[in-house]
């Protein structure tokens, strides 16, 4: 869910208390230099959920964002893995999100809602993958 988090994850939610729920990663990585950006960014890889989750916060690490190429995904109780572009704009307005923003990157079409902090990817006319998050602060507090 935009805003929200994803499944039983929601944002904000620990690193320790999502590894107690999830498990260990199958790959994980340190993203960000303290020492040069003043932020900490951890990034966790779920292979079986097909999911990444980020980390963020230095006093305390948090859920941030989730990136999804599970098929299985929902949104509004919608397949989201099985809409279209129309459809996915449709959804998303629906249910009261309108700052819509559409960019080609190398190919993909990124359609964006910033209000709801969430890009979905394309390719050619099917989506390939959705990311979703929040912004958080150093201490690990929702902004």
């Amino acid at each position: 869910m935009p805003l929200k988090g994803y499944g039983e994850i929601p944002f904000g939610m620990t690193l320790d208390d999502a590894v107690k729920k999830l498990g260990m990663p199958d790959f994980y990585e340190e993203l960000s230099d303290m020492e040069e950006t003043g932020n900490r960014s951890i990034y966790y890889e779920y292979d079986e959920l097909e999911t990444n989750i980020y980390f963020e916060g230095v006093t305390k690490s948090v859920v941030a964002c989730f990136e999804t190429e599970n098929e299985a995904a929902t949104l509004y109780g919608k397949q989201v893995f099985e809409l279209n572009k129309d459809e996915v704009v449709k959804l998303m307005k629906d249910n009261g999100f309108k700052e819509l923003e559409e960019e080609v990157e190398d190919g993909e079409l990124r359609v964006s809602f910033e209000d709801a902090m969430v890009d979905f990817f394309f390719e050619g006319d099917k989506i390939s993958a959705v990311s979703w998050g929040v912004l958080v602060d150093e201490q690990g507090d929702i902004i």
